[in-house]
């Protein structure tokens, strides 16, 4: 694995370097209550000798008083750290692991089963490339499968693993294999899931996680393929997942040292960009040329999504926190009016008209959930009309802003097109957003019976009243 290299004895830059161009795949592994999740973690950990001596003394220590496992070692315990996870045997919080093979980097994010910790599911979610979806042998596909499935699906994670857990349970049974592989496919149609892989594992005993497992030995012919966990997690293609056609920069911060310098610095959201590239600044739609893209290791000539980077500029424009820098060839979406998938993540329920902070990547902009349309049932997808928001409450809104933004759907550029909903009272943060369009006048002449007059007097309203909702005078006229 990654230590065992005799380049650490002869020449520790060059594995350093070769340690630091390897590919990072970031992945969770969700699912129901107790289906395994800290304990495949733990076993991936512990086959791939990524644990310290003393780490793994500590775990054996801990597992006569806190473990599940009988004499074995209990090692769920190198991922459920809080007290009250290894009192209740539970995932409470999203914990993160990080290890490395040969091939990749890894950061791993155990996220909880139960329902009521959905929003912490969606947190590590967020920024994964892949899921890992436990399911019990013994239970099939069930109601926090379908949640988890949904919840992957909606944060636009495009490779699923489906390891069917507990298998020894069971004597490694094809049939059992087979039954809930037809099932989950079944239900995945409705998600649109293209890329999905089925392991039978058993992450007590590693059996097909980092090592084959001689017990399934029917895995292993040209219907299943054989691959163990690990292989697929090593191989599996999620460069091509990024988006390298629409620049985006959020400028986070303005670098200037001295009089001879100003840079524009922050982690490039998609895209590339080169030197001597033509460049704008959003919203001002002022235009510049690249001078120079400068990193902690140098300058470069070019730069790509997930580098974080100082642009400096050949004129001096007006360019400060929380504004977007793209191509000035593109046509780069404003707008103060949109819709978006919503999860909600505080016990303070939330109201149509009612008014929060909402965070656009670097950007910070007042406005207000103008309306709700339904709430997601996550467990058969079908939408119940609200008219409120309760904790853990997936639902679909239109949100009104005081100030236009740059935004992409968020199928199309994962990093543009998400969100964060803040309290203004308590600055807590409140919802995750991820959006769905845009709602300019073409939108909003067909979603209602506006005429061309009122299309004319909501354009001016936008304009100089950007906070009001969309004006149906016929309704105007009746007060």
């Amino acid at each position: 694995m990654s230590h065992q290299s005799d380049l650490i004895a002869t020449d520790i830059n060059a594995y350093l370097a070769q340690h630091e161009q390897k590919e990072l795949l970031r992945f969770l592994t969700c699912g129901s209550v107790d289906d395994g999740k800290s304990t495949l973690i733990g076993r991936l950990l512990y086959d791939s000798k990524m644990i310290y001596e003393d780490q793994l003394a500590a775990v054996q220590a801990d597992s006569s008083k806190h473990g599940t496992t009988g004499e074995k070692v209990d090692l769920a315990l190198l991922v459920d750290g809080l007290q009250a996870e290894r009192e209740q045997g539970i995932t409470i919080d999203v914990a993160y692991r990080y290890f490395s093979t040969t091939k990749r980097k890894f950061i791993i994010a155990d996220t909880p089963g139960h329902e009521q910790y959905t929003r912490n599911m969606a947190t590590g979610a967020s920024t994964c490339d892949l899921a890992i979806i436990l399911i019990d042998a013994r239970y099939g596909v069930v109601t926090q499968t379908r949640r988890h499935s949904y919840i992957a699906s909606l944060l636009g994670i495009k490779h699923i693993v489906v390891a069917v857990n507990k298998m020894d349970l069971l004597d490694f049974s094809e049939s059992v294999f087979e039954k809930i592989k037809a099932d989950y496919l079944e239900f995945s149609k409705k998600l649109g899931m293209e890329n999905v892989f089925f392991v039978p594992i058993s992450a007590l005993n590693g059996d097909n996680v980092v090592n084959r497992s001689e017990s399934s030995p029917w895995y292993s012919s040209p219907k299943h393929g054989g691959e163990t966990l690990m292989e697929i997690l090593e191989n599996v293609p999620v460069a091509a997942d990024k988006n390298f056609s629409d620049f985006r920069l959020p400028v986070q911060y303005v670098n200037r040292p001295n009089l001879n310098f100003r840079g524009f610095c922050g982690n490039i959201a998609s895209g590339l960009i080169r030197v001597g590239d033509r460049v704008k600044a959003l919203p001002s739609e002022k235009t510049s040329t690249v001078k120079a893209i400068v990193t902690y290791e140098g300058e470069l000539q070019q730069a790509f999504a997930g580098q974080a980077v100082t642009l400096t500029l050949a004129d001096e424009i007006d360019i400060s926190r929380g504004d977007m820098i793209a191509l000035a060839k593109e046509d780069v979406p404003l707008t103060n009016h949109l819709q978006a998938h919503i999860v909600w993540m505080t016990d303070k329920v939330a109201h149509a008209k009612t008014d929060y902070l909402f965070k656009f990547a670097s950007k910070l902009v007042s406005g207000q959930l103008e309306a709700i349309h339904h709430r997601i049932d996550v467990n058969t997808q079908e939408e119940i009309k609200a008219e409120h928001l309760q904790l853990n409450d997936i639902a679909v809104v239109d949100v009104l802003l005081t100030q236009p933004v740059v935004v992409d759907s968020y199928k199309h550029n994962r990093a543009t097109g998400a969100f964060i909903v803040i309290d203004r009272l308590t600055n807590i943060t409140v919802g995750a957003g991820m959006v769905i369009a845009r709602l300019d006048d073409k939108a909003i002449a067909a979603n209602t019976n506006f005429s061309q007059f009122e299309l004319e007097l909501n354009a001016l309203v936008r304009k100089y009243f950007p906070h009001w909702g969309a004006v149906d005078l016929a309704q105007l006229l009746k007060k």
